[in-house]
């Protein structure tokens, strides 16, 4: 008896030092740098697809010996196991080995097909099962592939060249340009406007819309390759803010007849072609032209047979700046009505427009975004959205009625929603986190109180000595509220004075405080709590997510308004009575890396150490789209540029700066950083500076745990 007590007590003891070494433990660089994409991920759904016309969907089920696709009906949840990994390696022996499943994409309810770099292949039932076959194998060096599920016909890009592979297996050269600089069905306008593609199949899949991009007078730039001996300059087109930009125009091919007509969208020829659509009955395609100035957008409808201009349905002008980054959505059925995103009341909001250019009414309205339509519910006439409409921390799912514009809530639990909608709308997958909650995957019924939950994750950092983080609302000068977060670290004593890290972004586009997981936002900031450092990080005005007149706060001066919040909250860092107001630091990429080097010239007296990742330094050589979009070009607006232009700063420094860039840069080139250190020569200023040979513009893989663990012992040198 005595002995049994003993081991008890000393198998209580060995679970109490466990449970409280386990409590206890600290993150190492990689997993703060990586983990919440690798080894500390929550488990989440895997390659989820609606199958149509069917209330039924596949997810791929892994672990304990399986790998298989499986195909779920709703809302019975009958399960039925298409393929394994195995059975298909025994289909298609000889073909490939197949260790994982890819992505499984739905024709119809009885054909799929995946792809295997470029090789594609079918899956279709036979004989009462599953089966596997090789569909077509595409040329080597293929991109941009696109299936068109209606006429299975599909498109890709070699180089700077558009194919089609039609139904029958013939293959079209949609374009055969050979000059380089003459580029077809990819993207454009470097990626603005939403733009995230160039190939545009009609609703039946049977005509070809696609972007050609002729940029042959846009200025050359050199991205050496460093890898080889001697090193090599690949020279690719980068238009500059106030240079010559490239000019885009949309083709329509017809396989048939296998001709392209141009639509005649006009001059000047450096205009922007934004939210392509083809219109329900193939018979025209709609594009907002949106002149460089970016002030004035027309949407206009163009015959697809002739390329004529058929009308302007309407226009839109703002006194800064339109940003059109959506499509138009066709209500289903109602060819001749569609729904339009605008921010023409100071929020993006929905419209409903008739196609002769009349609104119907306005189906959104509030303080508040719509993110995104993610479907329609047409039995009860409704189209299903996410919005910001609790919080612009969080994203929720709403039905919104065309005719009446009532709203109803979708989802019914706090945090970041995303959601992919069944092809009936009957049925959504939910899937959503928040500060505490890693991932849930749901299914939800549209219209009834049907929940389905398919995975709940496990908490992945339980383990860890995590940090106290608090929700922070300060207001900017002119009252506006602005959110933050603050990270305590960790075993924090309020008797002591803590060095702290600002990391900011505070640019277009870009949110970094969301109720999402984890509650920190980042791991990095974590790990540098355990290291005894206060983290604070905030959206200033400019930022994501909060309005036209919050974002368009910084026109024309971009870094000056940004500062000036950052500075509130420097304000409130040093009214806590555990900061050391004398070991600040600051930190940021991109944007962010801008921010900091301004905030270190600008106003040297306020951080002690900053590390800026490839920074933009001279908005004058930023891309045309971005940079004239918030700054006007450098001759409209020379006080702007020169403002923010930190070359003639670089004497200013006072504390310790890091900069790092990849010498691969096409987005901020590498020469931001490289002009920056030679102004930093002429004036006779000292500074640190960091190169990642062959990354681009963000230092990804394993990489990243160095560049981190720089960062780290960069603040760790002159802060602690």
């Amino acid at each position: 008896m005595k002995k049994a007590f003993l081991v008890l007590l000393t198998g209580c003891l060995v679970n109490a030092w466990q449970n409280t070494y386990a409590q206890q433990r600290m993150y190492t660089m990689s997993e703060a740098t990586n983990g919440l994409r690798m080894e500390l991920a929550p488990e989440r759904l895997k390659l989820f697809e609606w199958v149509p016309d069917e209330q039924a969907y596949t997810r791929a089920i892994t672990g304990n010996g399986i790998n298989a696709w499986v195909k779920y009906s709703v809302p019975s949840m009958k399960a039925d196991t298409l393929l394994t990994a195995a059975t298909l390696n025994q289909q298609l022996s000889g073909s490939r080995t197949f260790n994982s499943l890819p992505a499984l994409h739905w024709i119809n309810s009885t054909t799929a097909w995946f792809a295997l770099g470029t090789q594609l292949y079918t899956v279709t039932p036979q004989n009462g099962k599953w089966t596997a076959a090789t569909w077509c194998e595409l040329p080597a060096g293929a991109e941009n592939i696109s299936v068109n599920n209606k006429s299975r016909q599909i498109a890709w890009t070699v180089n700077n060249n558009l194919f089609l592979r039609t139904a029958d297996g013939q293959t079209h050269n949609v374009t055969s340009d050979s000059d380089i600089n003459i580029v077809n069905g990819k993207s454009v306008h470097r990626d603005e406007f939403g733009i995230n593609g160039g190939i545009f199949f009609s609703p039946n899949g049977d005509l070809l819309a696609f972007y050609r991009m002729d940029q042959r007078m846009v200025n050359d730039y050199p991205i050496t390759d460093w890898s080889v001996t001697p090193a090599k300059a690949n020279i690719i087109k980068y238009p500059m803010a106030g240079g010559t930009s490239h000019e885009v125009t949309l083709g329509v091919y017809q396989p048939s007849t296998q001709k392209t007509v141009f639509l005649k969208t006009g001059l000047p020829a450096d205009h922007y072609l934004t939210c392509v659509t083809w219109a329900p009955d193939q018979q025209s395609v709609y594009i907002a032209i949106l002149n460089r100035e970016q002030n004035h957008l027309w949407l206009n409808q163009y015959s697809a047979t002739t390329g004529e201009l058929v009308k302007t349905l309407f226009e839109e002008t703002d006194p800064k700046y339109v940003h059109p980054s959506h499509a138009l959505a066709f209500v289903p059925g109602k060819n001749d009505q569609f729904i339009w995103y605008s921010d023409r009341d100071g929020y993006t909001h929905l419209y409903l427009y008739n196609t002769n250019g009349q609104l119907q009414r306005q189906l959104t309205k509030g303080n508040w975004v719509v993110n995104d339509i993610l479907g329609f519910q047409a039995a009860s006439n409704e189209v299903i959205v996410s919005t910001a409409k609790e919080s612009p921390m969080e994203k929720h799912l709403y039905a919104v009625n065309l005719k009446t514009a009532a709203m109803r809530r979708i989802d019914d639990a706090a945090g970041w929603h995303e959601a992919q909608v069944s092809t009936d709308g009957n049925y959504v997958l939910d899937t959503y986190s928040s500060a505490n909650v890693p991932a849930v995957a749901q299914v939800l019924g549209v219209k009834t109180k049907f929940k389905q939950q398919l995975i709940e994750s496990a908490d992945p950092l339980k383990a860890f000595n995590r940090p106290e983080i608090r929700n922070v609302t300060l207001k900017a000068d002119d009252g506006t509220p602005l959110y933050g977060k603050l990270i305590l670290p960790t075993d924090f004593d309020s008797t002591k004075k803590y060095p702290v890290i600002v990391y900011l972004y505070n640019g277009p586009n870009v949110q970094l405080i969301k109720n999402t997981y984890p509650a920190s936002g980042n791991l990095w900031y974590e790990y540098m709590a355990q290291h005894g450092y206060v983290v604070f990080t905030m959206d200033g005005r400019g930022s994501a997510n909060r309005g036209m007149a919050f974002e368009q706060a910084t026109f024309r001066q971009l870094g000056t308004m940004e500062m000036n919040d950052q500075l509130q909250g420097v304000a409130y860092l040093k009214s806590l009575p555990y900061v050391n107001a004398d070991k600040m630091g600051v930190h940021g990429w991109s944007f962010g890396g801008f921010m900091t080097t301004s905030l270190m010239l600008r106003h040297p007296d306020v951080f002690k150490v900053g590390v800026a990742g490839g920074p933009v330094i001279d908005w004058s050589m930023y891309e045309v789209m971005y940079t004239e979009r918030y700054m006007d070009t450098p001759q409209e607006n020379p006080q702007g540029y020169a403002d923010n232009n930190l070359l003639t700063k670089t004497k200013n420094l006072k504390g310790h700066l890091l900069l790092i860039h990849g010498t691969n840069d096409d987005v901020v080139v590498w020469q931001h950083s490289i002009k920056f250190v030679k102004s930093c020569v002429d004036t006779g200023t000292q500074m640190d500076y960091f190169v990642y040979p062959g990354h681009l513009h963000n230092v990804l893989g394993k990489d990243r745990v160095h560049l981190m663990q720089k960062i780290t012992d960069y603040f760790d040198l002159y802060l602690k």
